[in-house]
């Protein structure tokens, strides 16, 4: 089993509920939860896009295959959950992406290994130092608005 930590995000239906939903297809498929953080409300990217907010949250858990495995799991939950692909930053249901698996490197077309954008993305770090404070270092290099435009929500 790979440690690895998802982030998961969503602003169109319920995002609180089929991140519930989620969670558990994943866990019914090989992943097994340490923790997960609270859900986060951050504005929509690009700004001026006229979406919704969107909620934010990440989970630490270990898998039992491949990441390319975790991968296609991942994609065929979000299908399951109405998400279309094409539009990018477009408004979804929901948006699963794999952050790590364990000390992976890997930049293939299908996937890129450590995520290539998430260090600089206050709505991915914020809720990923809720449960592993090494990054929590790391939201220090991030713009101030963008970390106090990430609201704590709850609990999910």
């Amino acid at each position: 089993m790979t440690d690895c930590l998802i982030a998961f995000g969503g602003n169109l239906s319920n995002p609180k509920v089929t991140f519930k939903i989620a969670l558990e297809d994943l866990c019914g498929n090989g992943f097994h939860l340490e923790k997960k953080s609270g859900l986060w409300r951050s504005p929509a990217w690009p700004s001026g896009s006229d979406q919704p907010a969107y909620l934010n949250a990440v989970v630490k858990g270990a898998f039992t295959g491949a990441p390319l495995q975790l991968l296609s799991l991942m994609q065929s939950i979000e299908t399951k959950h109405g998400r279309v692909r094409g539009v990018p930053n477009s408004a979804r249901t929901l948006d699963l992406d794999l952050l790590t698996f364990g000390n992976e490197i890997k930049d293939t077309p299908e996937l890129k290994l450590p995520h290539p954008r998430m260090l600089d993305r206050a709505f991915v770090l914020v809720p990923a130092s809720e449960i592993e404070a090494k990054w929590l270092k790391r939201t220090e290099e991030l713009p101030l608005q963008d970390i106090r435009a990430t609201r704590y929500v709850g609990a999910w």
